[in-house]
C-alpha cells in the first residue's frame, strides 16, 4: 500500500518518539493531537493527569523546527519540565522566571533566539511584561503550549488573571499555532478557553477522565477534634508516598508535626515558606526522602511522581473541579492508590466565606479615574500610582477589559478605550461581572457538599460533574462499598431520564445553561450566569422549568 501524508506524519512521530525521547508506542489520543500540531493546527487537549501530554508538543515541536514557547504556570514545574528534556535527545530547554537574575532571563531568550535552545518556559505572569513579550517575539516562536489551560477559563477552578493575556502574546508573536493542555475541563470550560485563547478551529481531543486505579472514600465526621484524628488514622493506613492538602498554612504545619511525632517522616508545604524551603521539600518528596507532604493547594499541579499512594484532604476544596485535579495526583503508575476526603460540613464555611470575598470598588473606581486622564500607560505606573500589587491589578483591569472600558496599546501599555462608557457604567459592569463569577464559586462549594453527602457512586458523581456519563456504578468508592450506590442506580435506571450531559437548556429565570450530570431524581445545570445549579427532576418536567436551547 502507498504511504500516504497522514500515514507518512504519523511514521515520523512515532520514529520521532522512539529515537529522541525513548517512548516505544504513543496512545491514540496522543497521535491524534500531534497530528494536529504537527500540520500546524490550534489544539485543545483533555487528558488525565500521567496520560503524557507534555509529550503531544515535545515530539512534532522537533518535526516543525522553530522556537516552542510553553506557558506554565508554576516554577517548580518548569524546573522537573527542563530537566525532564535535559535527560532525553531533544534540544536544550530553557526558563524565564522571578527566580533567576535579569541576565540569565536575559540570555534564555537569546539562546531561543540564537536556535540554542528549542524549548522557553515562562509563567502567564511574565507575559504582562512588555520587554519579555517584545523579546521572546524576536525568536519568532513556531508553536505555544498553554499547559494546565483550565486557569484560562472563568469557569474553570483555577483562574488566574494573567492567562488571559496569553491570546494578546500570541497574536503579537504573529499568531503561531497554540496547544492548550488540561487534565480536566467541562464542556463550558473547554468553550471559554478556545473564546479566550481565540484558538481557530481546533482540534479537540478529549480521551476521558476516568481513573479506574483510584479508590474513593469520603468520610464524616462531627467535630474538629474526630477530624483530626480520623485523618491520622487514615495515614497510619495508608503505607507509601502521599499528599495531604489542608485549608491553611497553620493546619500544614501543625498536621506535619503531628505526623513526624507518630513516626512518619513529613514536611509542611505552602507559599508562605521560602522559595529554598519549597524547593527542598518539592525535591525530598520526589527523592522519597520525604514520605508524607501537608500541604495547601499551592503544592501539587505537575508533581512528576507515579508513585503517589494517597492523597488525604483534611478540608473540604473549594469546587468537585479542584478536588479531582488534586486527586489526580495519586496512583499516577496505574496501580491502586486511595483518595479520601474527610468531611465536616462546617468546613464548607471557610470555602463559602472566601466565595463570597467582594471586589474592591474604591480601587477599580481610582483606577478607571486614573486610565481616563493618564492616556496610555504602563501597568508598572499603575501599580506605583494606586499602590497595589500585580495580581490585584491584573483581576482589576480584566474586569475593566470585560467591560470594554479598556484596551491594550502599543508596547504593552494599556490606555482607556476610545468612544468607551463612563467610569460609572464601566464600575458596575465590572463589579456585576464580579459578582457572576462569586455566584458560581458559591455554587462550586455547594456542588462539593453534594458530592460530599450523595448516596450514589462518587466517581459517576465526579464524572457526571465534568460532563461524562459513568455507565454503571465503579465499585470501588465508599458508596459502591456499602451498597449504597447500587440501590440508588437502580432507582435512576428505573428512571427515563430526559436530560442528556452536554444539553443546553433554558430557565424562565437563570438564562442558559449546560445539563452536567443527571440522577435518578434531580439534574445539576451549568447556568451561564448564576453557576451550578442542582434541581428536582419531578419539579422541572411537572413544571417545565427547562427547554431546548441552541448550542453555544
Amino acid at each position: 500500500m502507498p504511504e500516504t501524508p497522514d500515514t507518512a506524519d504519523l511514521a515520523r512521530l512515532r520514529r520521532t518518539a522512539r529515537e529522541v525521547f525513548g517512548w516505544d508506542a504513543l496512545r491514540p489520543a496522543q497521535e491524534r493531537a500531534m497530528r494536529a500540531v504537527l500540520a500546524g493546527r490550534d489544539a485543545l487537549v483533555v487528558m488525565p493527569t500521567g496520560a503524557g501530554k507534555s509529550a503531544i508538543y515535545q515530539v512534532p515541536a522537533l518535526l516543525r523546527g522553530g522556537a516552542t514557547v510553553v506557558v506554565s504556570p508554576l516554577i517548580a514545574l518548569q524546573r522537573d519540565q527542563v530537566a525532564g528534556l535535559a535527560d532525553s535527545a531533544a534540544p536544550a530547554a530553557v526558563a524565564v522566571n522571578s527566580d533567576q537574575s535579569e541576565a540569565d532571563n536575559a540570555a534564555a531568550v537569546d539562546a531561543l533566539r540564537q536556535g540554542e535552545a528549542g524549548y522557553l518556559f515562562l509563567s502567564p505572569e511574565q507575559l504582562t511584561r512588555e520587554d519579555v513579550v517584545a523579546a521572546v517575539g524576536r525568536a519568532r516562536p513556531t508553536l505555544v503550549v498553554v499547559d494546565e489551560a483550565h486557569c484560562v477559563s472563568t469557569w474553570g477552578h483555577g483562574f488566574r488573571p494573567a492567562y488571559r493575556r496569553i491570546g494578546e502574546a500570541v497574536a503579537r508573536w504573529g499568531g503561531p499555532p497554540v496547544l492548550a493542555l488540561t487534565a480536566t475541563a467541562s464542556a463550558p470550560v473547554r468553550e471559554d478557553i478556545v473564546a479566550v485563547l481565540g484558538l481557530r478551529e481546533p482540534e479537540q481531543v478529549v480521551s476521558g477522565f476516568d481513573r479506574p486505579n483510584l479508590r474513593i472514600w469520603v468520610r464524616r465526621y462531627q467535630s474538629d477534634a474526630d477530624k483530626r484524628e480520623g485523618v491520622h488514622e487514615w495515614l497510619a493506613a495508608l503505607p507509601g508516598a502521599g499528599i495531604v492538602y489542608a485549608a491553611t498554612r497553620r493546619d500544614t504545619e501543625q498536621y506535619a508535626a503531628e505526623l513526624v511525632a507518630r513516626g512518619r517522616t513529613a514536611a509542611a508545604y505552602h507559599a508562605g515558606l521560602p522559595a529554598a524551603d519549597r524547593r527542598r521539600v518539592h525535591h525530598a518528596f520526589l527523592d522519597g526522602e520525604i514520605e508524607v507532604v501537608v500541604a495547601t493547594t499551592a503544592f501539587g499541579m505537575g508533581i512528576d511522581k507515579p508513585d503517589v499512594r494517597f492523597v488525604v484532604h483534611a478540608h473540604v476544596p473549594d469546587s468537585p473541579d479542584s478536588y479531582y485535579q488534586e486527586v489526580g495526583r495519586a496512583g499516577r503508575d496505574g496501580a491502586p492508590a486511595d483518595v479520601v476526603l474527610c468531611y465536616r460540613p462546617e468546613d464548607l464555611g471557610l470555602r463559602r466565606f472566601f466565595a463570597a470575598r467582594g471586589v474592591d470598588t474604591d480601587a477599580l473606581r481610582a483606577l478607571t479615574a486614573r486610565l481616563r486622564g493618564a492616556g496610555a500607560t504602563t501597568t508598572r505606573a499603575l501599580r506605583e500610582q494606586l499602590g497595589v500589587g500585580p495580581t490585584k491589578l491584573s483581576g482589576l483591569l480584566n474586569l475593566l477589559g470585560q467591560a470594554g472600558a479598556v484596551t491594550r496599546a502599543a508596547r504593552g501599555r494599556v490606555a482607556w478605550a476610545d468612544g468607551a462608557v463612563t467610569v460609572d457604567e464601566a464600575v458596575g459592569w465590572a463589579v456585576e461581572a464580579h459578582e457572576r463569577r462569586q455566584r458560581l464559586d458559591r455554587s462550586r462549594v455547594e456542588m462539593m457538599q453534594a458530592y460530599a453527602e450523595t448516596t450514589s457512586c462518587r466517581r459517576r458523581f465526579l464524572l457526571g460533574y465534568l460532563g461524562e456519563e459513568l455507565p454503571a456504578p465503579c465499585g470501588a468508592c465508599d458508596t459502591c462499598v456499602s451498597g449504597l450506590a447500587a440501590q440508588a442506580a437502580q432507582e435512576r435506571d428505573d428512571v427515563d431520564h430526559p436530560y442528556a450531559a452536554e444539553s443546553r437548556v433554558r430557565h424562565a429565570q437563570w438564562g442558559a445553561g449546560t445539563v452536567m450530570h443527571a440522577e435518578e431524581d434531580r439534574i445539576t445545570v451549568l447556568f451561564d450566569e448564576v453557576g451550578y445549579k442542582t434541581l428536582a427532576l419531578d419539579a422541572v418536567t411537572d413544571n417545565a422549568l427547562l427547554r431546548a436551547a441552541a448550542s453555544g
